[in-house]
Protein backbone atom coordinates (compact mmCIF):
# COMPACT_ATOMS: atom_id res chain seq x y z
CA UNK A 1 0.00 0.00 0.00
CA UNK A 2 2.79 2.67 0.49
CA UNK A 3 4.35 1.67 -2.75
CA UNK A 4 1.20 2.88 -4.87
CA UNK A 5 0.63 6.08 -2.68
CA UNK A 6 4.28 6.79 -3.12
CA UNK A 7 3.93 5.92 -7.20
CA UNK A 8 0.21 7.94 -7.50
CA UNK A 9 1.94 10.44 -5.59
CA UNK A 10 5.01 10.61 -7.94
CA UNK A 11 2.34 10.42 -11.19
CA UNK A 12 0.27 13.46 -9.55
CA UNK A 13 3.41 15.18 -9.26
CA UNK A 14 4.48 14.87 -12.75
CA UNK A 15 1.19 15.61 -14.00
CA UNK A 16 1.23 18.85 -12.36
CA UNK A 17 4.13 19.92 -13.86
CA UNK A 18 2.99 19.00 -16.97
CA UNK A 19 -0.07 21.02 -16.65
CA UNK A 20 2.37 24.18 -15.27
CA UNK A 21 5.12 23.77 -18.03
CA UNK A 22 2.20 23.78 -20.55
CA UNK A 23 0.43 26.66 -19.20
CA UNK A 24 3.44 28.20 -19.75
CA UNK A 25 4.30 27.32 -23.25
CA UNK A 26 0.89 28.58 -23.96
CA UNK A 27 1.21 32.16 -22.63
CA UNK A 28 4.40 32.54 -24.04
CA UNK A 29 2.33 31.51 -27.36
CA UNK A 30 0.32 34.35 -26.28
CA UNK A 31 3.16 37.04 -26.13
CA UNK A 32 4.13 36.06 -29.68
CA UNK A 33 1.52 36.58 -31.00
CA UNK A 34 1.14 39.93 -29.24
CA UNK A 35 4.71 41.14 -30.32
CA UNK A 36 3.53 39.89 -34.44
CA UNK A 37 0.76 42.21 -34.36
CA UNK A 38 2.55 44.90 -33.05
CA UNK A 39 4.92 44.77 -36.59
CA UNK A 40 4.29 47.34 -38.52
CA UNK A 41 3.84 47.30 -42.41
CA UNK A 42 5.96 49.41 -44.16
CA UNK A 43 3.93 51.62 -46.27
CA UNK A 44 5.28 52.33 -49.90
CA UNK A 45 5.39 56.47 -50.82
CA UNK A 46 2.38 57.10 -52.61
CA UNK A 47 3.03 58.11 -56.78
CA UNK A 48 2.56 62.19 -56.96
CA UNK A 49 1.80 63.34 -60.53
CA UNK A 50 4.22 66.34 -61.43
CA UNK A 51 2.77 69.43 -60.99
CA UNK A 52 0.97 71.75 -63.51
CA UNK A 53 2.87 75.10 -64.30
CA UNK A 54 4.81 77.19 -66.83
CA UNK A 55 7.80 75.48 -68.16
CA UNK A 56 10.83 78.12 -68.32
CA UNK A 57 14.34 78.15 -68.16
CA UNK A 58 15.77 80.56 -65.48
CA UNK A 59 19.74 81.39 -64.93
CA UNK A 60 19.40 81.63 -61.45
CA UNK A 61 23.03 83.28 -61.26
CA UNK A 62 24.45 86.10 -63.63
CA UNK A 63 28.43 85.51 -63.02
CA UNK A 64 28.87 88.91 -61.85
CA UNK A 65 26.77 89.14 -58.83
CA UNK A 66 24.32 87.93 -55.90
CA UNK A 67 21.05 89.66 -57.64
CA UNK A 68 18.62 87.39 -57.01
CA UNK A 69 19.99 85.82 -53.76
CA UNK A 70 19.46 86.36 -49.91
CA UNK A 71 22.61 85.35 -47.59
CA UNK A 72 24.86 86.89 -44.97
CA UNK A 73 27.28 88.59 -47.13
CA UNK A 74 30.48 88.27 -45.00
CA UNK A 75 29.69 84.79 -46.03
CA UNK A 76 28.74 84.62 -49.59
CA UNK A 77 29.72 86.79 -52.66
CA UNK A 78 31.40 86.47 -56.39
CA UNK A 79 34.74 85.55 -57.48
CA UNK A 80 36.01 85.48 -60.90
CA UNK A 81 32.39 83.97 -61.76
CA UNK A 82 31.95 81.61 -59.14
CA UNK A 83 29.78 82.04 -55.92
CA UNK A 84 31.85 81.95 -53.42
CA UNK A 85 30.64 80.54 -49.77
CA UNK A 86 33.40 80.64 -47.12
CA UNK A 87 33.80 81.29 -43.13
CA UNK A 88 36.99 81.79 -40.95
CA UNK A 89 35.15 81.85 -38.27
CA UNK A 90 32.80 78.85 -36.44
CA UNK A 91 29.06 78.74 -37.88
CA UNK A 92 26.65 77.68 -35.11
CA UNK A 93 24.09 76.56 -37.98
CA UNK A 94 24.22 75.51 -41.24
CA UNK A 95 23.67 78.86 -43.53
CA UNK A 96 22.33 79.26 -46.69
CA UNK A 97 22.42 81.43 -50.20
CA UNK A 98 18.93 81.68 -50.75
CA UNK A 99 17.10 82.27 -54.26
CA UNK A 100 14.55 84.95 -53.74
CA UNK A 101 11.95 83.48 -56.04
CA UNK A 102 10.13 79.78 -54.68
CA UNK A 103 10.00 76.49 -56.46
CA UNK A 104 8.01 73.33 -56.55
CA UNK A 105 8.86 71.21 -59.45
CA UNK A 106 12.15 71.58 -61.29
CA UNK A 107 15.22 70.65 -63.26
CA UNK A 108 18.44 72.17 -61.63
CA UNK A 109 21.49 71.63 -63.35
CA UNK A 110 24.85 73.10 -61.52
CA UNK A 111 28.63 72.65 -61.03
CA UNK A 112 30.05 72.46 -57.28
CA UNK A 113 33.46 72.41 -55.44
CA UNK A 114 34.43 71.38 -52.30
CA UNK A 115 37.56 73.95 -51.50
CA UNK A 116 38.35 73.84 -48.28
CA UNK A 117 37.24 71.30 -45.38
CA UNK A 118 35.90 67.91 -45.60
CA UNK A 119 32.34 68.74 -44.26
CA UNK A 120 29.85 68.68 -47.17
CA UNK A 121 28.14 70.89 -48.76
CA UNK A 122 24.62 70.72 -50.52
CA UNK A 123 21.55 72.20 -51.69
CA UNK A 124 18.62 72.27 -49.75
CA UNK A 125 14.59 72.92 -51.67
CA UNK A 126 10.87 72.43 -50.88
CA UNK A 127 11.04 74.11 -47.40
CA UNK A 128 11.25 77.58 -45.96
CA UNK A 129 13.47 79.40 -43.84
CA UNK A 130 14.28 79.59 -40.97
CA UNK A 131 13.43 77.04 -38.89
CA UNK A 132 10.74 77.09 -35.89
CA UNK A 133 12.60 76.51 -32.85
CA UNK A 134 15.12 79.05 -34.69
CA UNK A 135 12.97 81.87 -35.26
CA UNK A 136 13.09 83.44 -31.54
CA UNK A 137 17.10 83.43 -31.43
CA UNK A 138 17.47 83.84 -35.20
CA UNK A 139 19.21 87.12 -35.58
CA UNK A 140 21.39 86.40 -32.23
CA UNK A 141 22.26 82.50 -33.25
CA UNK A 142 22.86 83.87 -37.27
CA UNK A 143 20.38 81.80 -38.38
CA UNK A 144 18.16 84.21 -40.14
CA UNK A 145 18.95 82.18 -43.48
CA UNK A 146 19.21 78.49 -42.15
CA UNK A 147 16.62 76.15 -43.94
CA UNK A 148 14.12 73.79 -42.95
CA UNK A 149 13.27 70.87 -45.50
CA UNK A 150 15.04 68.45 -48.28
CA UNK A 151 18.62 68.51 -48.80
CA UNK A 152 21.03 67.05 -51.68
CA UNK A 153 24.37 66.47 -50.18
CA UNK A 154 27.72 66.31 -52.07
CA UNK A 155 30.44 65.89 -52.38
CA UNK A 156 31.25 63.97 -48.71
CA UNK A 157 28.17 62.04 -47.21
CA UNK A 158 26.31 61.91 -50.43
CA UNK A 159 22.18 61.24 -49.87
CA UNK A 160 19.62 62.94 -49.08
CA UNK A 161 18.78 64.80 -45.53
CA UNK A 162 15.10 66.23 -44.01
CA UNK A 163 16.79 69.41 -42.27
CA UNK A 164 15.16 69.81 -38.67
CA UNK A 165 12.72 66.82 -39.27
CA UNK A 166 13.42 63.00 -39.80
CA UNK A 167 17.25 64.15 -40.35
CA UNK A 168 18.91 61.43 -42.53
CA UNK A 169 16.41 60.30 -45.51
CA UNK A 170 16.37 56.33 -46.87
CA UNK A 171 18.43 57.18 -49.58
CA UNK A 172 21.98 55.30 -49.91
CA UNK A 173 25.33 57.19 -50.39
CA UNK A 174 26.90 54.19 -52.32
CA UNK A 175 26.22 55.50 -55.63
CA UNK A 176 27.09 58.89 -54.95
CA UNK A 177 30.64 58.00 -54.01
CA UNK A 178 31.07 56.17 -56.57
CA UNK A 179 30.47 59.25 -59.08
CA UNK A 180 32.47 61.44 -57.19
CA UNK A 181 35.42 59.00 -56.65
CA UNK A 182 38.81 61.05 -57.05
CA UNK A 183 36.83 64.41 -57.25
CA UNK A 184 36.52 65.37 -53.33
CA UNK A 185 37.74 68.48 -54.46
CA UNK A 186 37.51 68.95 -57.77
CA UNK A 187 34.04 70.69 -59.62
CA UNK A 188 31.04 67.91 -59.61
CA UNK A 189 28.92 68.38 -61.78
CA UNK A 190 24.76 67.66 -60.42
CA UNK A 191 21.40 67.33 -61.79
CA UNK A 192 18.29 67.51 -59.57
CA UNK A 193 15.20 66.81 -61.00
CA UNK A 194 12.15 67.02 -58.26
CA UNK A 195 8.76 66.77 -59.51
CA UNK A 196 5.57 65.58 -57.76
CA UNK A 197 7.02 63.61 -54.38
CA UNK A 198 10.27 62.54 -56.62
CA UNK A 199 13.82 63.48 -56.14
CA UNK A 200 16.43 62.54 -58.73
CA UNK A 201 19.84 63.11 -58.82
CA UNK A 202 22.74 62.69 -61.26
CA UNK A 203 26.41 63.38 -60.29
CA UNK A 204 29.07 63.58 -63.31
CA UNK A 205 26.65 62.12 -65.68
CA UNK A 206 25.51 59.02 -63.48
CA UNK A 207 22.07 58.55 -61.75
CA UNK A 208 22.69 58.39 -58.44
CA UNK A 209 19.46 59.13 -56.49
CA UNK A 210 15.52 57.72 -57.71
CA UNK A 211 13.15 58.55 -54.23
CA UNK A 212 9.72 59.21 -53.42
CA UNK A 213 9.13 60.89 -50.54
CA UNK A 214 6.40 59.42 -48.06
CA UNK A 215 5.57 62.73 -46.22
CA UNK A 216 3.65 64.76 -49.18
CA UNK A 217 2.73 67.21 -46.82
CA UNK A 218 6.19 67.96 -46.14
CA UNK A 219 6.68 68.83 -50.01
CA UNK A 220 6.19 72.55 -50.10
CA UNK A 221 7.11 76.13 -52.79
CA UNK A 222 10.80 77.18 -51.26
CA UNK A 223 13.67 78.69 -52.09
CA UNK A 224 17.09 77.07 -53.78
CA UNK A 225 19.57 77.09 -50.66
CA UNK A 226 22.96 76.57 -51.16
CA UNK A 227 24.21 75.02 -48.14
CA UNK A 228 27.55 76.57 -46.09
CA UNK A 229 27.39 73.80 -43.48
CA UNK A 230 27.62 74.58 -39.65
CA UNK A 231 31.60 74.38 -38.84
CA UNK A 232 34.43 75.11 -36.24
CA UNK A 233 37.23 75.27 -39.05
CA UNK A 234 37.41 77.12 -41.79
CA UNK A 235 36.12 76.04 -44.93
CA UNK A 236 35.08 77.33 -48.74
CA UNK A 237 32.54 75.71 -50.72
CA UNK A 238 31.78 77.39 -54.77
CA UNK A 239 29.11 77.13 -56.86
CA UNK A 240 28.79 78.08 -60.60
CA UNK A 241 26.09 77.51 -63.76
CA UNK A 242 23.18 77.17 -61.38
CA UNK A 243 20.25 76.83 -64.58
CA UNK A 244 16.80 75.69 -63.46
CA UNK A 245 14.29 74.90 -65.39
CA UNK A 246 10.33 75.04 -63.87
CA UNK A 247 8.12 72.05 -64.68
CA UNK A 248 10.16 70.19 -67.12
CA UNK A 249 9.32 68.91 -69.95
CA UNK A 250 11.00 66.26 -69.95
CA UNK A 251 10.62 63.27 -67.41
CA UNK A 252 13.95 62.15 -66.79
CA UNK A 253 17.45 63.01 -65.98
CA UNK A 254 19.11 64.25 -68.79
CA UNK A 255 22.90 64.52 -67.77
CA UNK A 256 22.94 60.66 -67.52
CA UNK A 257 25.03 59.37 -70.30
Amino acid sequence: MLRIGIAGALFAGLLASSVVVGGDVKKDVKKEEKKETKVEVKKEAPIVAPLKGESKTIELFNGKNLDGWVGYEDLWSVQDGVIVGKNTKPITHSTYLLTKEKFTDFRLLFSAKLVTSEMHSGVAFWGRVPPDSLKAKAVAERGEHTYLGHLVMFPSGWGMYDLFRRNGLPVPAGPGVQAGKGKQHEWNDIEILAQGNRVRVAANGIAIVDWRDPRVDYIEAGPIGLQLHSNKVPQEVQFKGLKIETFPQEDKLITVK
